[in-house]
């Protein structure tokens, strides 16, 4: 009879985990309630609830202050292995007017606490961006550029990964797993008669993890696409000339020769950026507005 108890709310749970915050809730306690009455006993209650809870978590959606909260501990992760670049800060005001330019004509011209450009004190060519609005780019990258719709580029590219939500979509597949694995693990707890709460302990100390894994390992394929073909229209829509997406990632691809990290470790080929980028091209008719801007890109080398 407890067999078939424990059968029938672990099955609730994992409707739970299809269904929303509220179910999950009723679940959890109707767990604690079984376990209470004798029912069940308590270590597979306790399995239940957090099965439950953790379920519920996966069905929430992320506010604007969650993205900005976990992009700044991704962030942290990043500042973990690189400095920030301080010794020229017109440099960076100017980062961060371009990408100002950028987002307020933009579908997201507001997110929470904004969008922010930093430098990173490396020669690696490479640019990171956090959900929170966090964008890093490489000394290393800085220098590939040629103009400043090139540096344009590079942060429309990065803002585009932001708007996306690509970082959010991947820490909500995370989610999910975490509740899959806290159900499994949960049972399986109960059944050898481990603590429920050190199972979860466990498992919420590979979030870390997870973190430096997309860190490390960049975005998919079709992810680092969507995010150039929206850097397209986004330079488009502040005046730059998104020819100079190309050109950038041409310049990427002539220093990335014979190199496995930067770029090359977290993004597609230039050579394959490139093909998909010139698809998309045709839809972006520009006037060369670039002489305009020269003047100040050579005031801040």
């Amino acid at each position: 009879m407890k067999n078939t108890g424990q059968t029938a709310l672990l099955c609730a749970c994992l409707c739970a985990f299809l269904s929303c915050q509220t179910v999950s809730s009723i679940v959890s306690a109707g767990a604690q309630a079984a376990g209470a009455a004798g029912v069940i006993d308590q270590n597979t209650a306790s399995a239940i609830s957090q099965s439950a809870e953790a379920a519920g978590r996966a069905a929430e959606e992320i506010t604007p202050e969650q993205e900005y909260y976990i992009g700044r501990a991704v962030g942290a992760n990043i500042l973990t292995n690189y400095r920030i670049y301080r010794d020229n800060p017109d440099l960076l005001a100017y980062l961060n007017r371009i990408c100002n330019a950028l987002t307020i004509n933009s579908p997201r011209p507001e997110i929470y606490n904004g969008y922010h450009v930093m430098i990173l004190d490396s020669t690696e060519i490479n640019a990171f961006a956090t959900s929170g609005g966090h964008i890093f780019i490489t000394r290393g990258l800085l220098a590939c550029a040629g103009s400043e719709d090139a540096l344009a580029g590079v942060i429309a590219h990065e803002v585009s990964h932001i708007q996306l939500q690509h970082s959010i979509k991947a820490i909500k597949t995370s989610r999910i797993t975490q509740a899959l694995l806290v159900t499994g693990a949960s049972a399986a707890g109960a059944a050898a008669g481990y603590d429920v709460a050190e199972l979860t302990d466990v498992f919420n100390e590979s979030v870390g993890e997870i973190v430096t894994t997309m860190v490390n390992s960049g975005y998919s394929q079709t992810q680092e696409f969507d995010a150039d073909a929206a850097a397209l229209s986004l330079m488009s829509a502040a005046g730059y000339d998104p020819a100079a997406l190309v050109e950038m990632l041409k310049m990427l691809e002539s220093n990335q020769t014979g190199s496995s990290g930067g770029f090359g470790k977290t993004h597609p080929t230039p050579a394959q950026r490139i093909g998909n980028a010139e698809k998309n091209m045709p839809k972006y008719a520009a006037v060369n507005t670039r002489p305009f801007r020269a003047e100040r890109y050579q005031k801040t080398r």
